[in-house]
């Protein structure tokens, strides 16, 4: 398993153990947990996704030039 990796799961296991704490030790409603996890989720998966996805980014490009060219069928009229 790669060090990225181990962090990852680290950090998710870690949210999931403050949550509980949150909901035990500070007596706040699960709803209210639940709600705040359902928005976070959305900027921090964007945030590892951003982070994670390797791009590649050696300094060639692997784009190729497309035309639009519509063929010109009306010699066959």
């Amino acid at each position: 398993m790669r060090k990225t990796h181990k962090i990852l799961m680290i950090v998710c296991s870690l949210i999931a153990i403050v949550a509980v704490a949150a909901i035990f030790f500070f007596k706040l409603p699960v709803r209210n947990v639940a709600f705040g996890l359902m928005i976070l989720n959305c900027p921090l998966s964007h945030l590892l996704m951003m982070k994670f996805m390797g791009h590649d980014h050696d300094g060639e490009h692997h784009h190729e030039a497309h035309t639009n060219e519509i063929p010109d069928n009306t010699s066959n009229r």
